[in-house]
C-alpha cells in the first residue's frame, strides 16, 4: 500500500526554491532535481521502514545525483516531508521541524 504525502509549508519551499535555483544554472535541471526529489518521496511511500532514523522517528532517503535528502516522518497512512535538505546545512534545521 502507497501512503499519502504531506509537505510541511518549511519543506515544500525549499524543494521550490531548490529546483529553481537549479533550473536557473541549466534549463531542465530544474526538472531532474523535482523527478528526483519525487522518487525519493515514493520510495519513502512504498516501504518507510527501509531508511535509517535519524532522529527520534524521522527517516532519511538520500537523493541519487544531487546533494540532497528528504527528512520524513511516516504515520499510519501517510508520510509527512518534514524537509528537503541539502547536505551542507545545518541539520538542526529539521530536527527543530520534529
Amino acid at each position: 500500500m502507497t501512503l499519502a504525502v504531506v509537505f510541511r509549508r518549511a519543506a515544500r519551499r525549499e524543494f521550490e526554491e531548490a529546483a529553481l535555483w537549479y533550473e536557473e544554472r541549466r534549463p531542465g535541471l530544474g526538472l531532474e532535481f523535482t523527478g528526483e526529489i519525487d522518487r525519493a518521496v515514493y520510495l519513502a511511500t512504498e516501504n518507510p521502514e527501509r531508511f535509517p532514523v535519524m532522529h527520534r522517528d524521522v527517516r532519511c532517503v538520500r537523493v541519487r545525483r544531487f546533494p540532497y535528502s528528504v527528512f520524513f516522518r511516516a504515520e499510519s497512512r501517510r508520510i509527512v516531508v518534514l524537509g528537503v535538505f541539502h547536505a551542507r546545512r545545518n541539520p538542526s534545521v529539521w530536527k527543530q521541524r520534529t
